[in-house]
């Protein structure tokens, strides 16, 4: 196996790492932009020279670009051998994620590149998620990134009833990034912040003072032992993502070209908007839609103008020319709280002239459960006067709770107490609903492997 090295990185190599930065230049203000430097694994200031030409070292292809910006030193031992064989053994998966990843790399690597962050962390989103925005794992991560929920507050990914920014492409790279220098800022080492991400910054800090106290090297390697498997194996599975992206034919490897451009933009909404209706004047397809807004869990998106939708260009034209020929409602939602025991689906569904099965799907209710007083629906808009947006209070504030069903009760049996074996009974169906809930209402229908509950702000 080829053995990568920061060392090889020429000063010619810098400037092509500096150059696809320049051409975001409507995106950077300041002519200087902080550069990494290998051999103090430290960021310093460089000036960019105003003769260098843009065009002359500009990538064709986006795996190239990120191959130039390599910048964390390299290592190789046993677990990256090993890793590098599953995934060239897998050639299909490799495909599939390279096929997601082509709708968002751009986007990351531009990030990066601005942050003056070394570029093979645009390939994190592999080992966390294979590049899928709907993933979700059993310790509730979700996203490409894979931000628990406490930490996806710590870093102000809002999670509510209508929207989950840990799957937004925009907000969870954002996010990911300033986290990674937050560790990066704390441990002087990238190795180590990769693993405090996976791990927890509190965990890596414990391990540092153990190894210190002992008279032993604080390195990622030298830390290893004292790790839990997964994140023993976190930085060996970059490295050999690394080395797979740097030289694909060595692994017999076929990388499918990735355009060195944007592949979508932000687009402003004006109003409520029917997801469907979105995609529709985008004339795209809903999965394709979702695939670049994966953010929003319910068929309307709400808030505002301050809510922007991610489209391809050509598609985000035909979305403005088609909105301004658009002579129908943009949403047919709006809201219900409930009020008490005699709202169930049935009558709710009646009252609002659709069917128990639609008020299901659009909010995630479980199949034999109703809603609790105080919860907060989406419902048909039965009224041609109902044309307001939904108040950002309501969508900041929304929450749904749930029972077991009490079903086949009537007269004076209604009125009977639960026998032991029915209190029972309704416990375990409600704690079942609660949980398919917490799945479902975050949209994500991706369970990767286990992980542990890292990345929490005070952990163990």
């Amino acid at each position: 196996m080829q053995k990568m090295t920061c060392k090889t990185v020429t000063s010619a190599a810098l400037i092509l790492m500096l150059a696809p930065a320049l051409s975001q230049a409507t995106d950077i203000a300041n002519p200087s932009a902080p550069v990494f430097n290998p051999g103090t694994a430290r960021y310093a200031s460089q000036p960019i020279g105003a003769a260098l030409k843009v065009d002359d070292y500009k990538e064709a292809d986006l795996w190239g670009r990120i191959r130039t910006g390599y910048a964390i030193p390299d290592i190789s031992n046993e677990l990256v051998a090993k890793h590098v064989n599953a995934y060239a053994a897998h050639p299909d998966s490799l495909a599939r994620t390279s096929a997601r990843a082509s709708r968002y790399l751009f986007h990351v690597v531009t990030e990066l590149e601005k942050r003056g962050m070394p570029t093979e962390l645009a390939l994190l989103p592999v080992i966390e998620s294979a590049f899928n925005p709907l993933a979700l794992s059993s310790a509730n991560a979700a996203g490409m990134w894979q931000f628990v929920p406490g930490t996806g507050k710590d870093f102000n990914l809002k999670q509510n009833m209508f929207k989950d920014e840990r799957r937004g492409v925009l907000a969870s790279t954002d996010a990911a990034l300033s986290y990674l220098q937050k560790l990066y800022g704390m441990f002087g080492d990238w190795q180590l912040a990769l693993a405090a991400y996976n791990w927890g910054e509190g965990n890596v800090q414990k391990a540092i003072k153990k190894n210190q106290a002992l008279g032993k090297p604080t390195d990622f390697e030298s830390l290893a032992e004292l790790m839990p498997a997964e994140t023993r194996n976190y930085v060996p599975k970059l490295q050999a993502v690394k080395n797979i992206i740097a030289n694909p034919g060595q692994y017999n490897v076929s990388l499918p070209p990735i355009s060195n451009e944007a592949y979508f933009t932000a687009v402003d909404k004006t109003s409520d908007i029917d997801l469907t209706v979105a995609a529709q004047l985008a004339e795209m397809s809903v999965d394709e839609f979702k695939a670049l807004n994966p953010q929003f869990n319910r068929p309307v998106i709400t808030g505002g103008e301050q809510t922007k939708i991610l489209l391809p260009k050509e598609n985000a034209e035909k979305f403005t020319a088609n909105l301004a020929n658009w002579g129908h409602a943009l949403s047919s939602w709006t809201t219900h709280k409930i009020s008490g025991a005699r709202e169930s689906i049935a009558s709710l569904a009646s009252r609002f002239s659709t069917t128990p099965e639609v008020i299901r799907q659009a909010n995630n209710i479980p199949a034999s459960t109703q809603l609790k007083a105080g919860s907060t629906i989406l419902v048909p808009k039965i009224s041609s006067s109902a044309t307001g947006d939904i108040a950002e209070q309501v969508v900041d504030n929304a929450v749904m709770a749930f029972e077991a069903e009490r079903s086949g009760r009537r007269g004076a049996a209604a009125n009977r107490p639960l026998t032991g074996a029915q209190k029972l009974k309704a416990r375990a169906a409600e704690a079942v609903a609660a949980i398919k809930n917490r799945v479902s209402g975050k949209g994500g229908k991706t369970v990767l492997a286990d992980k542990q509950n890292r990345r929490q702000k005070n952990d163990g």
